[in-house]
């Protein structure tokens, strides 16, 4: 596991074997940062990485200088592992155990980005619930980004304040946003002359 951008671009990090996760590939994860480069300037913004896993997501993150990151795993090997890098590498990540759903149900924090990479195997209903806690909940900043790391399997281009989605082998990232006024008159407009 390698970080690709920021300054700490090619650093490696090497996670203890054992660990109930399955990272997000490097030719995925650096796909993700192309599109979300696009949408923002990294330096400082606040992140929610849920399902951390080894942290590979968070590290990418604190490379390319956005702080705070909150990492949420309910597995005490992988919390232990982002605690003992982000130490090391002085990165300003707060390394949480804990159910992401029970998380976000008390989290009274929003964030400008939201990462999820639950495991494929979850069924369609609990990848669904992350999306509905998370608008809820208002936990996503009006000009923020949430993105989701799912198999094929799984659709969530229905959900509410759904954007687009990227295939990158076997992995779908989709990405939600909320829509400004000004987009929803922009689209309404569309819609009116499609009519026409």
């Amino acid at each position: 596991m390698r970080i690709i951008s920021g300054k700490y671009k090619g650093r490696r990090i090497s996670p203890p074997k054992g660990l109930p996760v399955r990272p997000t590939t490097d030719m995925s994860k650096e796909a993700l940062f192309n599109v979300l480069n696009n949408h923002f300037s990294f330096e400082g913004l606040k992140i929610l990485d849920l399902f951390a896993g080894t942290g590979n997501i968070s590290y990418e993150f604190a490379s390319r200088g956005c702080t705070p990151i909150t990492s949420v795993d309910g597995d005490f090997g992988c919390v232990k592992f982002i605690k003992q890098v982000a130490a090391e590498y002085d990165f300003n990540i707060a390394a949480t155990k804990s159910d992401v759903y029970t998380y976000l149900e008390r989290c009274k924090t929003s964030y400008d980005i939201i990462f999820a990479d639950p495991p494929y195997g979850f069924d369609q209903k609990t990848f669904e619930k992350i999306i509905e806690l998370v608008f809820e909940r208002e936990l996503l900043n009006s000009d923020g980004m949430m993105v989701i790391e799912h198999s094929k399997y799984t659709k969530l281009d229905h959900m509410i304040h759904f954007s687009f989605q990227k295939s990158y082998g076997g992995s779908i990232f989709s990405f939600f946003e909320i829509a400004s006024d000004s987009d929803e008159e922009e689209e309404s407009e569309i819609e009116e002359g499609e009519e026409e």
